[in-house]
């Protein structure tokens, strides 16, 4: 029953990510529909399996504000030859980028699976205000310092 609804959940996804997020309005993570919010994490699982298809760990991580994606990121440990490139240290990187500012308040992270230590750190300082992850999109909270 499990892998039926996740399939069920990626699929929805998906259909959401090829309307381009039409329709998509700014509203916190908590008040997304459900289709919206499974687009983004199917997203970070397809960034996740273009990871693994890379020869690279199986993660992958958006960042997302507004209802769209600002920042997006593969593992890229084993391919760049760093060990601080993990998915969510990438989105979070591209984001900045994307936006000119490392300032990422009012933004939320979708990651494919629970953040690490070193991921909860750089969202706590670029100002992310929330993490999911997950096939279940499991509230990670606000992202803390520590272990």
């Amino acid at each position: 029953m499990k892998i039926a609804r996740r399939r069920e959940w990626l699929q929805l996804g998906a259909a959401a990510l090829a309307l381009g997020g039409a329709g998509w309005s700014h509203r916190t993570a908590e008040a997304q529909s459900g289709t919206a919010a499974a687009s983004f994490m199917a997203r970070a699982f397809a960034l996740r399996d273009q990871a693994s298809a890379a020869g690279d760990q199986a993660y992958g991580a958006v960042v997302v504000q507004g209802g769209r994606i600002v920042g997006e990121g593969p593992s890229r440990v084993v391919t760049a030859i760093d060990p601080t490139a993990h998915a969510e240290m990438e989105a979070i990187r591209d984001a900045a980028r994307r936006l000119g500012t490392p300032n990422l308040t009012g933004c939320v992270i979708y990651a494919s699976s629970r953040p690490r230590p070193m991921c909860q750190a750089a969202a706590y300082w670029a100002g992310i205000d929330k993490y999911y992850f997950g096939s279940e999109a499991s509230d990670g909270g606000a992202p803390r310092l520590g272990c």
